[in-house]
């Protein structure tokens, strides 16, 4: 999907504002803000628990808003749409998925197409080309006849990212998508988010753990603590020592190129620190 063709879609984004959310009536996620933008790549981050997959899971309308709302780019509420029509929309891939068995490959990627299709598949007249590009793109085309309960998981992730790639939405978010993945096939990822913003006008959403990764693909940050938005901006601005220190509970060194302005981080365990003399 980097071929430098026109748009696949209007650009439309996503926004999330005063978002409270909760598990049994306990709030997880405290009057949260996020603003997803066409042809931007915003990284959620912060410590195990902080509420970055719970929500993400709430802009995909796949956990219940208990105040605020979510709005489309148009400013329409995402709550009042059908089904059928917010999948057109927005698609989210999740950490984990529950694996067909006996499924091959292509029908799987295939099942992204499901919010354009009628009682038969012959309504969909793109289905078969965008099904195509999207197995290409994310490395899957050689394993399209293969059951997708014989594969790694790092090949099944892949494919449940071509599957929504398949659905061909103007917002993309993606829950710890490198997860499973070795280190060519998470740059490869990392690279695809890019393209998608950059050449598709896609508003892509990502939950990363590996603060470096956010640091080189993001255009925007949120870091969140404590079910709270601690920092949001450019990586530069959000990755301070102080705040990635206080968040994390670990000494966080941030390192900034002098050339491009990039900024990396690198924690500092006990046994990185000099030691003492007894």
């Amino acid at each position: 999907m980097s071929n430098g063709e026109a748009p696949l879609h209007p650009a439309v984004g996503l926004r999330g504002r005063d978002l409270r959310l909760g598990y049994h009536g306990s709030t997880v996620v405290h009057d949260a803000a996020i603003t997803l933008r066409p042809s931007r790549v915003t990284a959620l981050v912060g410590p195990n628990g902080s509420g970055k997959s719970t929500l993400l899971r709430a802009l995909a309308r796949l956990h219940p808003v208990d105040h605020g709302e979510v709005l489309l780019g148009d400013g329409s509420a995402a709550a009042g749409l059908p089904a059928r029509e917010f999948a057109r929309r927005v698609t989210l891939l999740a950490q984990s998925r529950p694996v067909p068995s006996g499924v091959t490959v292509r029908d799987v990627v295939g099942y992204g197409r499901h919010p354009y299709r009628g009682r038969w598949r012959a309504t969909d007249p793109d289905g078969p080309e965008m099904i195509a590009r999207a197995m290409a793109v994310t490395g899957v085309t050689t394993m399209a006849d293969r059951p997708v309960d014989e594969l790694s998981g790092g090949e099944l992730q892949r494919v449940w990212l071509a599957t929504c790639l398949a659905q061909d939405t103007p917002v993309l978010l993606l829950d710890e998508p490198t997860t499973f993945l070795d280190l060519r096939y998470q740059v490869e990822l990392l690279d695809l988010m890019r393209d998608l913003a950059d050449e598709h006008a896609v508003a892509v959403g990502v939950v990363l753990h590996d603060l470096n990764q956010a640091a080189s693909v993001a255009d925007e940050v949120v870091l969140l603590h404590g079910g709270r938005v601690r920092a949001a901006g450019t990586p530069q601005e959000v990755f301070t020592e102080p705040a990635l220190t206080e968040t994390y509970g670990i000494r966080i060194e941030v390192i900034a190129d002098p050339t491009s302005g990039l900024v990396s981080t690198r924690p500092v365990g006990r046994h990185r620190l000099p030691r003492v003399p007894a």
